[in-house]
């Protein structure tokens, strides 16, 4: 349909699950995608697949430096900039007994510092305003068990996401939160690895909410297109949960 005709976008962790359906979507709805991920192949292969209009660009969104660079890369390789999708993420399953310190700075620093910096070096490139929707979770917006520094961290990209679209209304920008449920991506996987829960019986866990699964990275996908097109334009600073109904 071509919602994002002439748009340019970045997308963060793009290499895989909802940020690699994400860009995919994008691209499809017309925009120019830069798909950053730390997976170097990961965001080779997105790119790779929409073709052209695909620039892949190594980063550690956790470092001021490689930010910098990834919305460079966007206004150089294609003149402009006008959706940021914060999607980046990493999660350790465990309680405040079993984390130590190191693991909660790297949960926070790719989880809320990534958010902060991209949308820091981001905004000003935003010359003809834009949309930045960024990735929190139903964790974000209640509590969960063995969980304790990504429940934090998602809570602080939720009120972030507040705090930005107040302070960028005025620039034309529009910031929201897409809130996902379980979604069946990498990481989930990687929950139940970190946990030593059989794959099977935590998947069903995951589908234990009103509409009897989890959710596709394409049904997220779909949600952050309407957050960053024109569809949402009296949109900002949202929480827009898609989740199957888990929270209600």
């Amino acid at each position: 349909m071509n919602t994002l005709a002439g748009k340019v976008a970045i997308v963060t962790g793009g290499g895989s699950g909802i940020g690699r359906a994400t860009a995919l979507l994008f691209a499809r709805e017309g925009a120019k995608v830069v798909v950053a991920d730390i997976d170097a192949d990961g965001a080779a292969a997105t790119a790779a697949e929409i073709g052209a209009d695909g620039l892949a660009v190594p980063a550690d969104v956790s470092d001021p430096a490689d930010c910098e660079r990834v919305v460079k890369s966007a206004v150089d390789g294609f003149g402009r900039l006008d959706v940021l999708f914060n999607n980046a993420g990493i999660i350790r399953r465990t309680t405040v007994l079993d984390l130590d310190a190191g693991e909660w700075d790297r949960v926070m620093a790719v989880n809320v510092r990534s958010v902060f910096l991209m949308c820091k070096y981001a905004i000003p490139a935003m010359t003809e305003g834009g949309s930045i929707v960024n990735t929190g979770s139903g964790w974000g917006l209640k509590g969960g068990g063995n969980a304790i520094s990504y429940c934090a961290s998602k809570a602080a990209v939720v009120n972030m996401t507040r705090a930005l679209a107040i302070d960028h209304a005025r620039d034309g920008i529009r910031v929201n939160s897409v809130n996902p449920g379980d979604t069946d991506t990498p990481m989930l996987r990687e929950e139940a690895r970190q946990l030593r829960e059989d794959w099977a019986a935590f998947a069903a866990d995951a589908a234990d909410r009103p509409m009897g699964r989890a959710g596709s990275p394409e049904e997220i996908a779909q949600a952050v297109l309407f957050l960053a097109s024109d569809a949402s334009s009296y949109v900002t600073g949202s929480a827009l949960v898609v989740d199957g109904g888990g929270l209600a």
